[in-house]
Parts: C-alpha cells; sequence; structure tokens
C-alpha cells in the first residue's frame, strides 16, 4: 500500500497546476511559518513522508519498550561510579547529574533517530538532552496539509498528523506538578532557555506564541541574561517557574563559572528543569554501548532484552581489550581494523555530524588513521551498521524547480514521558541525515487506505 500510495502522490504532481501551486504555497508557508534554519528552508521538498499505521503501531510499541529499559539505565546509573563511567561522563558532569531534580523522569522529552524500511526497524541514536524540531514539524503539518496536492492525496487516503506543542507543554506541566507539589501555581512562568544567536531561535519563538497563547507568561533568554536572588530564578523582572532547556550541557559548561544563575537555582530547588541535568546521562552515545553489553543484561525484562537485541545495533567504546559479539569472545580493536565495511565511529558526546566517521566510505588508511584518532580521543564509540532507508522525494532547488531525488530517511519518533506522542523525518542526500549538516525535514503523516 505504502509504494502506491508514494506513486500516486507523485502522479499527482505531474499536473503543472496542481504541481506549480503546492510550491507556491510551501514556500510561502514556510517563509510565514519561520520555518528556516540558519537562513535557508527547512523543508525544501514538496512530498511529507509517509508511513502506514500498521509500521507506526510497530514503532511506537519498539520505542515505548527501548525506552522503559533506557530508564532502567538512569535508575542504576544513579550513584553507580562503575556505570557513569561507562557512559563517559566527565567530573564536571558529574556534579550536575547528581542534583535531584525533583521529579523521576529522566529525560520528559526525547527524540530516537531511527531508520524503517520493510523489514527493519533500528535505531541510531538517542536525543535526550535538548530534542528539536517538535514545534518545526508542528508548523510543517499546518503547511502541507494546506497543499492542493495533499488535499487531493487525502481524497483517497486517510491522514493521521501530530501536534506536538501541546504534548510538550503539558510534559513542562507535568514534571513541574511533581516537582512543586503543593507549591505548584496554575498557570506556572515558562522561560525558554539557550544560547544567543542559534539557528533554532525561530523554533523558540513558536514555542513562546504557543505557550503564551495557553496562559504561560513566557520568555526566551540566555544563561547570562539569568540571575538567582531572592530565592528566584529571574531573567530582568520576569520570574521563572520552569526552565525549557534547549541549552546542552556542553555549550553550557565553559561559561558555568561566569554565569551560574540557572545551575545555582537548580542546586537550591528553587526551578523545574526539563530536561533535567541527568539526561546528560542517556544523551550519551555510550548508552547504546550498555544496552547491548551482556554484562548489563541483568537490568532488563526479556522482553527488554529482545527488543534490544532486534531494534539496537551492536555498540561499544573503542577501547583495548576483549569484548563480545554475536556470543563470541573479540579482541575490540582488530575486530574494527578488519570490519570497516560494517562499523562506523563516532565520538560520544557530539551532534551535527561532527567526528563521525563511516567505515564503507573510508580506505583501509583511511580507516586506521580514524581508529587510531578514536582510541587518542578517549570517547569515541565504534557502532555496527544497520540497514538504511532511502526514498525518492520531489526536492525544492533553490531556482524553485521541482527535480526528483533518492534521500536518506531517517524517521525521529517523539516521546513525551515515555510515550511516542508523533515523528518527523529528516531526509539527506548523504549518508548523515542531519539538519545541523545540510539536511532538510518533512512532517510524517501516518496513513491508511479509506474504507
Amino acid at each position: 500500500m505504502l509504494q502506491e500510495a508514494v506513486e500516486f502522490y507523485h502522479q499527482l504532481l505531474e499536473e503543472s497546476e496542481v504541481a506549480e501551486s503546492s510550491r507556491r504555497m510551501l514556500d510561502d508557508g514556510l517563509e510565514r511559518a519561520k520555518l528556516v534554519f540558519g537562513g535557508r528552508r527547512l523543508s525544501p521538498y514538496l512530498r511529507p513522508h509517509f508511513v502506514t499505521e500498521q509500521d507506526f503501531e510497530r514503532v511506537t510499541r519498539v520505542c515505548e519498550t527501548v525506552w522503559a529499559a533506557i530508564q532502567k539505565v538512569k535508575d542504576a546509573a544513579v550513584g553507580d561510579e562503575a556505570l557513569i563511567d561507562e557512559l563517559g561522563l566527565t567530573q564536571a558532569e558529574r556534579e550536575l547529574v547528581r542534583i535531584d531534580p525533583g521529579y523521576r523522569a529522566v529525560s520528559p522529552t526525547a527524540r530516537l533517530d531511527s531508520f524503517l524500511t520493510a523489514d527493519a526497524f533500528s535505531f541510531v541514536e538517542l536525543n535526550g538532552e535538548s530534542p528539536a524540531g517538535i514545534a518545526y514539524a508542528d508548523a510543517a503539518f499546518e503547511i502541507f496539509s494546506s497543499l492542493p496536492v495533499m488535499r487531493r492525496f487525502g481524497e483517497r487516503y486517510r491522514l493521521r498528523t501530530f501536534q506536538g506543542r501541546p504534548l510538550l507543554l503539558k510534559t513542562l506541566l507535568d514534571a513541574y506538578t511533581e516537582y512543586a507539589g503543593a507549591r505548584a501555581t496554575s498557570m506556572p512562568s515558562i522561560a525558554i532557555v539557550d544560547l544567543k544567536g542559534l539557528p533554532t531561535q525561530k523554533e523558540f519563538e513558536l514555542f513562546r506564541e504557543y505557550f503564551e497563547a495557553e496562559g504561560h507568561p513566557a520568555i526566551i533568554c540566555s544563561p547570562e541574561e539569568l540571575e538567582f536572588s531572592g530565592g528566584r530564578l529571574r531573567c530582568g523582572d520576569f520570574v521563572v517557574d520552569i526552565v525549557y532547556k534547549r541549552l546542552l550541557v556542553n555549550e553550557y559548561l565553559p561559561i558555568m563559572r561566569e554565569h551560574p544563575a540557572l545551575l545555582d537555582a537548580c542546586r537550591a530547588g528553587a526551578v523545574c528543569l526539563v530536561n533535567n541535568f541527568r539526561s546528560k546521562m542517556i544523551h550519551k552515545k555510550a548508552l547504546f554501548a550498555v544496552l547491548t553489553d551482556a554484562r548489563y543484561s541483568g537490568l532488563f525484562t526479556d522482553h527488554e532484552r529482545e527488543a534490544i537485541r532486534r531494534h539496537i545495533p551492536w555498540t561499544r567504546k573503542v577501547r583495548e581489550g576483549k569484548t563480545e559479539k554475536d556470543g563470541a569472545t573479540i579482541d575490540l580493536l582488530d575486530y574494527v581494523s578488519r570490519n570497516s565495511g560494517s562499523l562506523v565511529l563516532k565520538p560520544n558526546d557530539d551532534y551535527g555530524g561532527h567526528g563521525i566517521y563511516i567505515g564503507w566510505n573510508n580506505d583501509q588508511l583511511a580507516w586506521e588513521e580514524a581508529l587510531r584518532a578514536a582510541l587518542a580521543s578517549g570517547d569515541y564509540l565504534v557502532q555496527e551498521r544497520v540497514k538504511t532507508a532511502r526514498e525518492t522525494f520531489p526536492a525544492l532547488a533553490e531556482d524553485g524547480s521541482v527535480h526528483f531525488a533518492e534521500q536518506l530517511v531517517d524517521l525521529d519518533p517523539l516521546l513525551y514521558n515515555g510515550r511516542v506522542g508523533g515523528a518527523f523525518t529528516r531526509l539527506s542526500s548523504t549518508e548523515l541525515a542531519n539538519v545541523s549538516s545540510g539536511g532538510g525535514m518533512v512532517p510524517t503523516y501516518v496513513i491508511s487506505e479509506k474504507a
């Protein structure tokens, strides 16, 4: 059914009037909705990503099972220095994760980056610290749903969309209610906190507008604009109840001593921080090494172990020594050296595609150099290659013309307190499906045939 649906959509675009009016509306909508990232349109494609109801039900089931296992890793890591070592937290990060956020969830909002094919569903990373794209996806749904080509498509297929901002707000409020208890106010104020001048600024504006429309005072501010005095966190005259933290720990650490207000308020239990500093534990890519290492299998149920086996790629920290793979004991560095065609090297804690070495795209000499650099860094992972998804999409060129191009398709389910509440999709012509690296995003529609 899925392939037939895609072919039907592309046939609709063969009608010049439908295609041109849809292209103009898409361009206008992207500009009006502030769907830009670093000065370029975020969704330069004339088709969304389609997933069948059956497939999305499977995605949801797997995501929520794996998330339950991830929560157990966090629970075990709190107070377990050996497990913290495995995850690769620095001393400064360890100090942060010791701060009790006042609620149990490690990452109330999270994004699991995955590839969905006809016969496989594999995760490659988890963004558990500050997942972006929720408000962008909401705006993209509104734009795409209004396109003439989508209205025609909807005459034949039933379409299900998602709205992430209401779920995000509910997630913030749930964390705040647990944190504040009897002290909770009915309309807590929200500060969206990140560094200044980032390409995600437009998304922050979309969130602020939504929070305010729902009755919550909201502000966008940076760490240097915060002050902690009289037991309250403030941005100027704005008193903060909830911090929607888009600020990455890696970005805060270098300026934390100079601008300590956020840290001081969290230590004093004077503000509800979402996601909290403990999310750093599961944001580390070494999480997948813990999940796939038999030494930690006792943390999980049989059902969780099976989900991990089927959907999480074998991952290990790059270091000397023996480890287990497929039931056999291997020398890790020797195995990595000899199997570049099926392996990826990636830093434990970075984003935007930085520092990733794709084995099958490198000759042996370059791979050996990458392995030596990874070992010397002391904080790299090796991960087994997974089956990736590719589809043909109508892409918009800079001159406004439309051409069909094969794209890597990275499906990103969004979780709110461990429950899947939607998804969006990142597309790329390279093997790094990453908006920061030049890719784009489209909304993910769940489709089914009309009776």
